[in-house]
């Protein structure tokens, strides 16, 4: 293929924007949806930096709530989008690598939600620039913040470049250069671990949130990783097959299936050694867990959510460990469901709030997520929805062979016609 057949990256880029937003009825009125949601969110927000925290149900109390939640959640799903490239390069799983990069994409779209969140949850997103190195104070390496905005941002890029540079060579038809993507990978595979185990620190460092200070707060957070990523992709997986008609075998779905099995029990085996520590060992934590499961002092916001995310986090495992679950896709489905519930009620409702109550004063102030809380969070998961559309949208065609330079190059305009002789 001659170089003059070749695209630039920006000129790619833009010619795959043009054709991912372009598609089927039913693709019109998905987007439709996501950004009406988003714009309701959007709306909120605005309502929210105008008026004040005051509309949220944050207080001095219970300073993180509904928006800290879902960051904590979208961290893990951002990390747990590895899995499918540890199987993929690690052990050579051919099958995998047709579909790593639906693991990329979404490990994009996670980490763009969870900025939004920070920002959303930052009150006065103007002042951020607070935290700009040499016009404000990093406080870098001192401060676990400033550690948690460098793996993020570092993520980010890592997913940006692997995931755009295997999708411009495979438009090129060309063999992807391992020197330029392999050591990225690889460190993807580390990084993936250091984003979710920095939110850990974040939290279990804070001495005086007593619920947070446990050595086992960062291996949770990595299990529960591995729950939401497979199960997530899983479920993208089919879709994708459903309506972009991708050919996709059932070995990445398999794979991500058996790491399910795994991972879901051990999460479980975890969260019950924290129940143990809490009720039979006592300690100055206690009375958070005892608020979390049981209610304290006729106070018991929080019981319906724990309870609720634990009997769907056992659900699910007793799903995934039913024979049906290998062939019935279903069942399969169900449980990933449930497991993706589950777990975003447990690091999300069931680890942040609680950590606030009581408080630092002995106070028992509850916390119940406002209407604006749901409005802008609803708008953010559109948002990210919308990137992870637009971006399997730019990226299939290209995988599946339907856009190359030679689809995309201008029609050679006809000779002219000779003059006719005089």
């Amino acid at each position: 293929m001659s170089s003059a057949h070749h695209l630039s990256y920006p000129r790619f880029l833009w010619t795959a924007l043009r054709l991912a937003t372009d598609g089927r009825p039913r693709f019109y009125v998905w987007m439709t949806v996501l950004t009406a949601i988003a714009l309701v969110g959007v709306n909120a927000w605005a309502h929210q930096v105008s008026q004040g925290m005051a509309l949220t149900a944050m207080t001095d109390h219970v300073s993180w709530g509904l928006y800290i939640a879902n960051f904590t959640f979208l961290v893990g799903l951002a990390a747990g989008a590895v899995m499918m490239v540890i199987p993929a390069y690690l052990y050579d799983d051919h099958e995998m690598h047709d579909v790593v990069i639906v693991g990329e994409l979404l490990a994009i779209a996670s980490i763009f939600m969870c900025l939004l969140f920070v920002s959303v949850d930052m009150g006065r997103p103007d002042r951020f620039w607070h935290m700009l190195p040499g016009i404000g104070r990093f406080n870098w390496p001192i401060s676990m913040l400033s550690w948690d905005v460098i793996v993020l941002s570092g993520y980010l890029l890592l997913n940006l470049h692997v995931a755009g540079y295997l999708i411009y060579m495979r438009f090129l038809g060309r063999t992807p250069s391992k020197r330029w993507y392999l050591p990225f990978v690889f460190l993807s595979i580390v990084w993936a671990v250091s984003i979710h185990t920095v939110t850990a620190f974040l939290y279990s460092g804070l001495g005086g949130r007593p619920f947070w200070n446990s050595a086992l707060l960062a291996p949770r957070f990595i299990a529960s990783a591995f729950i939401t990523g497979p199960a997530f992709v899983i479920l993208l997986l089919q879709v994708m097959r459903r309506t972009l008609k991708l050919k996709i075998g059932r070995g990445p779905i398999d794979t991500l299936a058996r790491v399910l099995r795994i991972t879901v029990l051990v999460n479980l085996f975890m969260l019950a050694s924290e129940m143990f520590t809490i009720f039979y060992g006592g300690g100055s934590h206690a009375a958070s867990g005892t608020y979390l499961f049981f209610g304290l002092h006729g106070k018991s916001a929080l019981v319906p959510w724990i309870w609720t995310g634990i009997g769907l986090n056992v659900l699910a495992a007793v799903l995934l460990h039913l024979p049906g679950s290998r062939t019935r896709l279903t069942l399969l489905n169900t449980a990933c469901l449930f497991a993706l519930v589950g777990v975003w009620i447990e690091k999300g409702m069931g680890l942040i709030v609680p950590g606030f109550i009581p408080s630092t004063l002995h106070e028992i102030v509850e916390y119940v997520p406002t209407l604006t809380e749901w409005k802008i969070t609803a708008g953010v998961w559109a948002f990210g929805l919308m990137v992870l559309t637009l971006g399997i949208k730019l990226a299939i065609p290209v995988l599946k062979g339907e856009l190359s330079p030679e689809s995309v190059r201008p029609p050679a305009s006809p000779p002219a016609a000779a003059a006719p002789a005089e």
